[in-house]
């Protein structure tokens, strides 16, 4: 799947410390600064087409509160445990969601990609894998698709069973060498991969909390996300899945003072018993970094990323998730 000279490059949501996120013209830039792969977070509308977008609830990616015909489709709902309020994917059609535009996620941070809000709708699956076609052709290699299934637990309580989608969906596009895909739930990567669709299957682990699949299950006695990402955990995990995909905090060592001080072993771990190691996410930003990466108080401003960059790549890990993919490749190359 992978070079095996360097990691995977991974366009976080596309190119989206350029571009708003999940739009085509960032997962098009991403692919054209170089980047491997692209990764799509899945939805799924009201009449079971998959749309491309951070989180189902879509008033902070979207100008739907702009629309006065879907104002009283604004509500509050629980997903996974966190009350949320606003428009949902869930509530609107296709043909609806298409009249919409995609807007910048965080406009304080990404103020040059706030300036493309509204230029384009946003896109189904269907839309990205074509997107992935022409640009593999463009390049002259196979890119890739990392599709992260969002919130599968709850699609499936509610009518919308995402595995069944997605595979109806990818079947007949997806081979081993053009899909990962990945989610916060195991339990819907078994499914996927019970229903024939080739490709690489990636586990996500958050720093905290545990996985929605398994507290719907058992509740509070659920086994937390760091038990997985135990010796014995990793073991479990590699008869189960192929990559484990988490967090940069849980990547390096940090201080009291929040200033990242070296690596752990978790990549190490993982690999002795066969699996594969992405991390997420790589940004340049000083928000984003830790402390002793940051250069002065602007939280938009650009930190010694290029140091934080190494640090991670250091540790042997196979894939990495970067808002700035065309800066993943420049410390790789200066490395």
């Amino acid at each position: 799947m992978r070079s095996a000279s360097r990691p995977l490059v991974i366009g976080h949501r596309g190119a989206s410390g350029y571009r708003p996120e999940h739009t085509r013209a960032a997962y098009q830039l991403a692919f054209r600064l170089g980047a491997d792969a692209v990764e799509p977070d899945i939805v799924a509308t009201k009449d079971g087409v998959l749309v491309l977008r951070h989180e189902n609830e879509i008033s902070g990616t979207t100008d739907v509160a702009s629309h006065p015909e879907f104002a009283s489709r604004r509500t509050t709902k629980t997903i996974d445990g966190a009350k949320l309020t606003g428009w949902f994917t869930e509530d609107f059609t296709w043909e609806e969601l298409s009249t919409l535009k995609a807007t910048e996620r965080l406009p304080l941070i990404r103020q040059n990609a706030a300036t493309f809000d509204g230029q384009w709708r946003i896109l189904r699956l269907v839309d990205l894998m074509k997107i992935i076609d022409d640009e593999s052709e463009r390049a002259g290699r196979q890119l890739i698709m990392v599709a992260e299934i969002k919130h599968a637990t709850y699609f499936e309580s509610i009518g919308l069973p995402l595995d069944r989608l997605f595979a109806e969906v990818i079947r007949g596009w997806a081979t081993a060498d053009n899909l990962i895909v990945e989610c916060f739930e195991q339990t819907v990567l078994g499914q996927i991969r019970d229903r024939g669709i080739p490709g690489t299957y990636v586990f996500l682990c958050e720093s905290s909390g545990s996985p929605a699949d398994l507290v719907a299950q058992w509740g509070r006695k659920a086994l937390p996300y760091s038990a997985h990402l135990t010796p014995a955990g990793l073991a479990r995990l590699a008869g189960e899945v192929d990559a484990v995909s988490v967090d940069k905090k849980l990547l390096l060592k940090w201080d009291a003072a929040g200033n990242a001080t070296g690596i752990t072993d978790l990549v190490q771990h993982a690999h002795a018993v066969g699996l594969e190691v992405y991390c997420w996410t790589l940004r340049a930003e000083n928000r984003f970094l830790g402390k002793n990466h940051r250069r002065g108080e602007v939280a938009r401003d650009y930190g010694d990323w290029l140091t934080e960059f190494r640090l991670i790549l250091s540790t042997g890990l196979d894939g990495v998730f970067a808002d700035q993919p065309d800066l993943v490749l420049e410390a790789l190359a200066d490395d």
